[in-house]
């Protein structure tokens, strides 16, 4: 422990020790599939054709809300390109699933069957289905582990998708709600207010949903307002994952260069073509004569 403390090589011990212990948490996952399949096997047909109907309508708004998107997407591409913006690309991911859960009621971690044979790496971002569960902070052979966004020392810079303030969310060590931190007492932020990723750190991607304001208390006399959230993750009943593989930062930096170098250089056609004569000059012919008959004036006066 004090090795492990003091000195970084133990990482590497660490990691290949996981190795012999990834089929330890693959057993110990066996029973809670088998009871998960054999609830399944059991439950009635009425059940199941009640949850085939659930799904059916999911699936029906889940298709709705897809065509309306993609004709978003075609505007939303228009106008970028209007613009002159980079456009925006699809974040490449792999799917992963729960192995265990952290014991430890101050802790707020688990394992995920990825390691860095599928390519996971350490400060990789992890969503589920509804939102930012958290990060990679270890990665063995065949299994990672994931630090949750609950946890106390998460943090993490998020924007409100409502007018775009930007804020840092920590973990309350809870599953149910984090804190929004140095918060403004003038700050327009309110109760049901989305809180997504801003992807000002580098680290994860913009626009993913990270938790929904919950409340939102005013102290008088004190320069901060106290504002609580809560996950948009299921932090504790998901059990499929997937890995998000964004952009290197160097890269993403890159673009916005280059943006900036397309803006400079409209600017200046526009600037170039504003200093063509004929057209400007003209314009302030009028000025100009008028000073030169003020000039004119003033010199005749004693």
């Amino acid at each position: 422990m004090f090795v492990d403390q003091r000195f970084t090589r133990m990482e590497q011990v660490r990691a290949q020790m996981s190795m012999i212990v990834a089929p330890i948490q693959w057993v110990v996952s066996v029973p809670s599939d088998l009871l998960n399949w054999g609830s399944l096997a059991l439950s009635d047909q009425q059940a199941l054709v009640d949850e085939n109907r659930r799904l059916r309508e999911q699936i029906l708004t889940l298709s709705h809300r897809g065509q309306r998107m993609a004709n978003l997407t075609a505007e939303n591409s228009e106008l970028r390109d209007l613009l002159k913006a980079a456009e925006r690309r699809d974040i490449p991911y792999i799917t992963a699933e729960l192995l265990s859960l952290d014991n430890d009621p101050f802790s707020h971690q688990m394992v995920v069957n990825r390691g860095h044979r599928n390519g996971a790496y350490v400060g990789q971002p992890v969503i589920d289905a509804f939102g930012l569960v958290g990060q990679i902070t270890a990665v063995s052979a065949y299994s990672s582990r994931v630090l949750l966004l609950a946890d106390a020392s998460h943090a993490l810079p998020v924007q409100l998708n409502r007018n775009g303030l930007r804020f840092i969310v920590q973990g309350a060590g809870r599953y149910s709600s984090v804190n929004v931190m140095h918060v403004p007492d003038t700050a327009d932020i309110r109760e049901g207010d989305l809180l997504t990723t801003s992807g000002l750190a580098g680290r994860f991607p913009p626009g993913y949903p990270v938790a929904r304001v919950t409340e939102v208390f005013h102290d008088p006399g004190k320069p901060f307002a106290r504002v609580t959230a809560e996950p948009m993750a299921q932090l504790q009943r998901s059990r499929h994952f997937l890995l998000l593989f964004p952009p290197p930062r160097e890269e993403i930096e890159e673009h916005a260069w280059d943006d900036t170098l397309d803006i400079s250089a409209e600017a200046l056609r526009s600037s170039l073509h504003l200093a063509v004569p004929g057209s400007v000059q003209h314009d302030n012919a009028q000025p100009n004569n008028a000073l030169r008959n003020q000039n004119a004036s003033s010199q005749e006066v004693p």
